[in-house]
């Protein structure tokens, strides 16, 4: 299609990775000399979406005693990048993987980001392999981290793991990641974290060669995997903390100001919330197919803003926690598809064995917050505008047509609600957790003077701007009013 062509053009996306990159690519594979410490008789896998080829991460647990033994592999990136060379200036200039709606802008040329640095089954790989113990609760009492040779046993998808263990026909390992995975979302009940758990939208090819959106519900497996996920992070910080150099994902607690309006929403639509249950224990009360609980989710974005990536080398800094998370954090798991992991995992690994930390790590401390800010922003655009678009595609034949939807964000908030503090938002469900609130509005036009709101359609799943006035958390009746393409353009309107 050639919007998407122009899309990329727009945005600036890079068609080919630079030559000099390529080449200094290709030097680091031919030479690459695997870790001398072996753990390829661990049977780890990897749990992606079935498409994925790009697989940082890498699984196992055991029990250990009353407790658990889990160790999670991530790809050695490192290894594939020379400091101060032509890739690492590329890497540095691209931030992360971006996501357009017909084809991914690599971190890394593909050699790297889908054959040799990527954890593919049956195939010994170096990787940073964290070694965690953790008591009968779930919570961690020992951490190691070091370079190792593994060799994943299978590459599992989402559905197929969930199906497994609930039918109770999982290998142990998948089994423990739900028993342990329900025990650390405990702790994060316990400590104050918040997740939205918004249906997600995704772009999708169909076999005609075509596009379409998928919406669902994240399945238990993918919070149970996260959680992992997110335990390495917030060890990743304090090994970091404690060592008096690194570089935290932080996020400010919401301000009073967001609370009170969100209390007022909350009351206005049926389910208040007071203030005395913290607000990520509140959230986990919400389902998204409640059309109430979906105007309320929606609202919550406003609560989690702010996010940032804060270095220090000394002094720590003054608020290190991720307030999502209730808990410092960082980013550290994910090295094939975002720049500032590879230096977390280079620092930690040094932190975690009474090591140097190398030059090349501290010096690029002061200019990754930067550059990560810039490559978010460009990602969150990028996603955006190919939600629009392929949206306007679907619609593009149905001008005219009316359909049932949900107002996620009305023209007033809710009935009783006296309008006051952060604005209507149009943001996107897609957005991961510490950013979701950066997409508030979402790049639609706005006509002054015309009341409207957002609606959001359940087929084809699509959420866009509808004129009328409206309440959210309301079912209502709308009719297709424009599908442009060319501008990227939805609109409703409302019956």
């Amino acid at each position: 299609m050639a919007a998407f062509a122009a899309l990329r053009e727009e945005f600036q996306l890079a068609s080919e990775y630079p030559a000099a990159a390529v080449a200094d690519a290709e030097a680091a594979i031919a030479s690459l000399r695997l870790p001398d410490a072996d753990a390829t008789r661990v049977d780890f896998v990897t749990i992606d979406p079935p498409e994925s080829t790009d697989l940082d991460q890498a699984l196992h647990i055991e029990r250990d005693g009353a407790g658990y033994r889990v160790r999670y592999a991530i790809a050695d990136v490192p290894a594939f990048v020379r400091p101060a060379g032509e890739l690492d200036a590329e890497t540095r200039r691209r931030g992360q993987t971006i996501y357009a709606a017909d084809a991914k802008v690599p971190l890394h040329p593909q050699d790297i980001t889908d054959d040799a640095g990527s954890l593919l089954a049956d195939t010994v790989r170096g990787a940073f392999v964290w070694d965690f113990r953790l008591d009968a609760d779930g919570d961690v009492t020992d951490v190691g981290l070091a370079r190792a040779r593994i060799r994943s046993r299978a590459k599992l998808n989402y559905a197929e793991v969930q199906a497994q263990i609930d039918a109770g026909t999982a290998v142990e390992p998948l089994m423990l990641l739900k028993e342990v995975g329900l025990k650390r979302v405990a702790l994060e009940r316990a400590r104050g974290g918040a997740s939205l758990n918004l249906p997600e939208q995704e772009i999708v090819p169909t076999d005609e060669g075509g596009y379409r959106i998928e919406a669902a519900a994240q399945r238990p497996v993918e919070d149970w995997n996260a959680q992992i996920s997110l335990m390495t992070g917030m060890a990743a910080a304090k090994l970091m903390m404690d060592g008096g150099i690194g570089i935290l994902r932080t996020m400010p607690p919401p301000d009073e100001k967001s609370l009170r309006h969100f209390r007022r929403q909350t009351q206005a639509l049926g389910r208040p919330w007071d203030g005395a249950m913290a607000y990520g224990e509140y959230l986990r009360t919400l389902e998204a197919s409640d059309p109430r609980h979906l105007a309320i989710l929606h609202a919550a974005a406003a609560l989690f803003r702010g996010a940032t990536y804060t270095p220090f080398d000394g002094a720590l800094p003054d608020n290190p926690v991720q307030a999502a998370i209730a808990a410092p954090y960082a980013h550290t798991t994910a090295p094939l598809r975002r720049l500032v992991d590879r230096f977390v995992l280079v620092l930690c690994e040094a932190l975690a064995n009474d090591g140097d930390v190398p030059g090349w790590v501290r010096e690029a401390l002061p200019a990754l917050p930067g550059l990560m800010a810039a490559s978010d922003h460009l990602a969150a655009q990028v996603e955006r505008a190919s939600l629009d678009l392929v949206e306007a595609a679907l619609l593009v034949n149905c001008v005219g047509q009316e359909y049932d939807a949900v107002v996620v964000s009305g023209s007033k908030p809710a009935a009783s609600d006296d309008g006051q503090g952060p604005g209507n938002g149009n943001g996107r469900p897609s957005q991961p957790l510490d950013r979701i609130a950066s997409s508030q509005n979402g790049g639609r036009p706005q006509a002054a003077g015309k009341p409207f709101g957002t609606v959001q359609l359940s087929d084809p799943p699509v959420t866009a701007r509808c004129e009328g006035e409206m309440e959210s958390g309301t079912t209502v009746r709308v009719r297709l009013v424009t599908a442009d393409i060319r501008k990227r353009l939805v609109l409703f309107e409302r019956v």
